[in-house]
């Protein structure tokens, strides 16, 4: 059952979005050589309390942290801490959320600690990241799910990879619908799976969170013995990005980005809907 809201519940989403941003801003800048990923959790918990909005990580399944920590090979729920120091030219990808009055936010990105990243690297951050966009811009009134997933599928197959080769669209993780809850119906898969047919139909009020996630090598992936982390099994290097988003009947909102999403869907030549609380 996908949960569909109205623009008055949109608009307390958009308010989750905006502290969701004020954390990713806030952790960007903190994200550098000698930081540990446990200081970048102490931030986010900064960020939180000074909104009045709760985490809808801690304690989510038992996870013990306000902000997911991925390094590296890390594709997803690394877990803060002291032990895990930031190097030059390691690359991290913080995956965070707010709750603000019952309703949810959540996004991630990946950041570059200090410089002399690899071309490859910042190619990598730059094809998950534009792949997460070309799925937002393909949520329109009358598409259906699967649309948005051929969409990041069809960005990343495009794209040349340094090297040769192609990029590893993980296969296990993916997106998913969002609102009273983080994770909600539907499931978004970042490739299409023809055994699960379209999806359902995408009409105002459906919000999801779109988020791609992509390796420099196998699509792939395992969980260690903390039950939480999870690398690719190759040990390549990967990206993840996200945006929570709303299809209104002015078309999508994305929710976590600051100005809506209105300079990257112009892009796409999308217009994007009105934000509730400008």
């Amino acid at each position: 059952m996908v949960q569909i809201k109205t623009p008055e519940q949109i608009a307390k989403m958009r308010a989750a979005g905006l502290v969701v941003a004020a954390i990713h801003a806030a952790t960007r800048e903190a994200a550098v050589p000698g930081a540990t990923t446990k200081d970048l959790d102490d931030v986010a918990r900064k960020v939180l309390d000074e909104h009045g909005a709760k985490s809808n990580f801690l304690g989510y399944g038992g996870f013990p942290a306000t902000i997911c920590t991925s390094v590296n090979d890390v594709v997803v729920h690394g877990i803060p801490s002291e032990k895990v120091v930031l190097n030059d030219g390691d690359i991290i990808s913080i995956d965070c959320g707010a709750i603000v009055d019952g309703w949810h936010g959540d996004a991630a990105y990946t950041a570059f600690v200090g410089s002399g990243h690899a071309p490859e690297l910042v190619e990598l951050s730059r094809v998950t990241e534009e792949s997460m966009w070309a799925g937002i811009a393909a949520m329109k009134l009358g598409n259906r799910l699967v649309d948005i997933s051929r969409a990041i599928e069809t960005y990343i197959r495009r794209q040349p990879k340094p090297g040769g080769g192609k990029y590893g669209i993980v296969e296990d993780y993916g997106g998913h619908g969002i609102g009273t809850e983080m994770h909600m119906d539907p499931h978004l898969l970042n490739y299409v799976e023809r055994r699960r047919g379209k999806g359902p139909k995408l009409v105002p009020g459906f919000c999801l969170a779109i988020e791609p996630m992509v390796s420099l090598g196998t699509p792939r992936t395992k969980v260690l013995e903390d039950d939480w982390t999870v690398i690719t099994t190759d040990g390549t290097w990967s990206s993840h990005w996200e945006h929570s988003v709303a299809l209104t009947d002015q078309g999508p909102l994305v929710l976590t980005a600051p100005d809506g999403g209105k300079a990257k869907l112009a892009e796409y030549g999308v217009t994007a809907a009105p934000d509730p609380l400008a």
